[in-house]
């Protein structure tokens, strides 16, 4: 007698949709329960080469915080390709001038370096204020401690 396992089809299952709001919460826990969620691998139906996951929705990016001095030591550089082009941003500038990008990078850096982990950094929505287009997806609210 054999037992197959079940592996889920491309398309196969339905994503859900999650709204986080980032206020006041610590970026690396935000990103990396952001990245299980993009991955699937909260579901019982998880597969590596599989997109399982859902979408998520981030509001309020530019509420987000870290711990210790990482504020001011934490720097993100940017490269025009031009001599003297390189830029250098620490997180206070990051949080001023691009809070959407810098959740985007923390979560990109914890997906596969892929085709697929790709294809699930497009599953991530955020936002710099309280409000979003996709109430029509109507997401539930995922609450990170």
């Amino acid at each position: 007698m054999s037992t197959t396992t079940y592996l889920p089809k491309a398309g196969e299952l339905k994503a859900q949709w999650h709204v986080v709001d980032a206020t006041d919460l610590v970026l690396g826990r935000l990103a990396a329960r952001i990245a299980v969620i993009l991955q699937g691998k909260h579901k019982p139906t998880y597969t590596p080469h599989v997109d399982t996951g859902d979408f998520v929705i981030v509001l309020n990016a530019e509420k987000i915080r870290v711990t210790g001095k990482k504020n001011v030591q934490l720097e993100w550089d940017t490269y025009s390709g031009y001599p003297g082009g390189r830029k250098v941003y620490t997180f206070d500038e990051m949080v001023t001038k691009h809070p959407e990008k810098l959740i985007e990078l923390a979560v990109r850096r914890m997906l596969p370096k892929s085709r697929l982990g790709r294809k699930m950094l497009g599953k991530l929505k955020v936002y710099r204020g309280s409000e979003h287009p996709h109430a029509a997806q109507q997401p539930k609210e995922l609450i990170i401690k």
